[in-house]
């Protein structure tokens, strides 16, 4: 009987420790869940890495990607917290016990209806900015960007305003930017053959984006603004300049081994200086 006895005091004594472990542990976890909301908001606000200063119109696509941080920092924040209390506030005790419960229509109905609204509050005005940016005011010039692997090309009106229309299965070595031939329109266009481009600030432009091969992206940081080219489509969008500069151009799609190759400048102009090299 002596043997039983210890052999369950032994057994009862483990438990116990086990017991004050697992609670210590939980504690540890709860702090730990606590910690990382609070270094993740506070690396959010004193972070060093930022977006680039503005240099376009589309200083609203800056409030968006600040809303989307703020809701879904804020639903973040709850779900850990709440995993963090639900840790600490139920941890095992002696008069702790579970209750099992196998639906409950009211907490469910407040869940999807909290879901949808966040969904609603992300979703409703990107489309409105999406809206805007591909309705083209009046007005606006037209300039014609090419892609291939792995170099940037230009096609600018010139006195008319219109660029002549083009076609990639037109594209051979002699018309390697597929203009068709027979178009009127296309008699004064300037073709740039280089990675560099010149606009006028304060003057609205509509971005025609066409690629030869693969997908490729036209991306200048500081525009803001930037879509896939995908060859056979000619996707756009506009935006109007609103900073003298020079600024790197990037494709923001890996589009083969000379990726990192594919740059160039855009560099935004007066309205006199741009004339002049548009002319030039």
């Amino acid at each position: 009987m002596d043997v039983v006895f210890r052999i369950l005091s032994d057994f009862r004594f483990r438990l116990i420790n086990r017991s004050r472990l697992w609670k210590g542990q939980q504690s540890g976890t709860g702090i730990v869940l606590v910690l990382i909301v609070i270094g993740s908001i506070g690396f959010h606000i004193f972070s060093p890495w930022w977006w680039t200063p503005i240099a376009s119109n589309w200083s609203v696509i800056d409030d968006m990607i600040s809303v989307t941080f703020w809701i879904t920092g804020f639903v973040f924040a709850a779900v850990i917290l709440f995993m963090a209390y639900c840790v600490f506030g139920f941890r095992p005790g002696k008069r702790r016990l579970a209750a099992y419960q196998s639906e409950n229509n009211k907490l469910e109905l407040w869940l999807t209806g909290l879901t949808s609204l966040s969904a609603a509050a992300l979703l409703a005005p990107g489309l409105m900015v999406w809206f805007k940016f591909v309705t083209v005011p009046e007005g606006t010039d037209e300039v014609e960007v090419f892609a291939q692997q792995w170099s940037w090309s230009y096609r600018l009106p010139e006195k008319d305003g219109k660029l002549g229309t083009a076609d990639n299965r037109l594209i051979s070595y002699d018309n390697p930017l597929g203009i068709t031939s027979g178009d009127p329109n296309k008699q004064d266009d300037v073709v740039i053959k280089a990675d560099d481009l010149h606009l006028a600030v304060g003057r609205q432009v509509k971005m025609l984006l066409r690629s030869v091969d693969v997908l490729h992206d036209y991306c200048v940081s500081e525009f803001r603004a930037n879509l896939d080219m995908v060859s056979g489509m000619s996707p756009y969008f506009w935006l109007e300049p609103t900073r003298i500069g020079t600024f790197d151009i990037l494709c923001a799609d890996l589009c083969g081994t000379g990726h990192g190759a594919l740059r160039g400048m855009v560099m935004i102009d007066p309205e006199d200086d741009y004339q002049t090299w548009l002319f030039e």
